[in-house]
């Protein structure tokens, strides 16, 4: 690969220079948290014009490469953490433990609670029957990822509260003293904004990015076990959904293998419930 602009290629000079600094990122020349040469270096290093640099790095930007900070510059990214918890029944620490990575946690809230009316409709039992309130702020590499609240029927899990979650799972600890196996579940996913609790929680800014991933999960007999609302940090979380083609009617459709419905919408379950 050449390390110059081909100003004969019918490549547009920011296509070129976009794939030229890629490569610097993706041989390792430039490390997370490196600070990029600034524009009037790269115009010099590369013979284009400040247009060509700024569209470059636009591209690179939006595909989550670089960060650029107001009054200081463009610098390298963390790696997103890949996270299937969008199509696959395992719990976080699960997910992220087979990706090489030790999850802890830390427990903000872990209490008997009245289950508000929201919460009691996905659990499928009654207004302010106890529930186990379990919020957590998860961390991977000693940088906080995902902020999570899970709800349980404390009928069948009692004495849940009093359980050190720091660095075990859940779902693990429920079939193994429980002998509750979670089957099925619904999941969806949509993009919010910070606020400014998640914002501090999360260490991003007010407004930032996040992704909302809201479940029920349910046993065998179809009875709900676990309902939880968790926001991911949008810069460093990165979600792999598979696509199946099914047949039906004689006709071929594409379906994603988490679909989910009936689950609530754009709301924040957990500043609501």
């Amino acid at each position: 690969m050449s390390h110059k602009i081909d100003f004969d290629s019918p490549v547009p000079y920011y296509a070129q220079l976009l794939d030229l600094l890629r490569a610097n990122i993706r041989q390792g020349i430039w490390q997370p948290g490196d600070q990029l040469p600034g524009e009037h270096t790269l115009c010099t290093t590369y013979e284009v014009s400040r247009t060509v640099v700024r569209q470059a790095l636009g591209e690179m930007e939006s595909d989550g490469l670089i960060i650029r900070r107001k009054g200081k510059g463009a610098f390298v990214a963390e790696p997103k953490i890949v996270e299937s918890l969008a199509q696959r029944l395992t719990g976080f620490h699960q997910d992220m433990r087979e990706r090489g990575h030790q999850p802890i946690s830390k427990v903000l809230f872990q209490d008997v609670i009245p289950a508000p009316v929201k919460v009691a409709r996905y659990l499928e039992i009654r207004a302010e029957a106890p529930v186990v309130h379990l919020r957590r702020l998860r961390f991977v590499q000693g940088e906080p990822i995902v902020l999570v609240s899970s709800y349980l029927p404390n009928v069948l899990c009692p004495g849940l509260e009093n359980v050190d979650f720091r660095e075990q799972s859940l779902y693990t600890y429920l079939e193994q003293t429980y002998d509750l196996i979670i089957a099925r579940g619904r999941r969806s996913i949509e993009a919010v904004l910070a606020d400014a609790e998640e914002a501090e929680l999360l260490q991003v800014q007010v407004g930032a990015p996040l992704i909302l991933l809201d479940s029920v999960s349910y046993m065998e007999d179809d009875t709900p076990i676990e309902y939880f609302h968790a926001i991911h940090r949008g810069d460093r979380s990165q979600f792999e959904v598979e696509l199946v083609r099914i047949r039906e009617r004689g006709q071929m459709r594409e379906t994603l293998r988490s679909t989910v419905e009936d689950l609530p919408p754009s709301s924040k379950l957990s500043k609501s419930a």
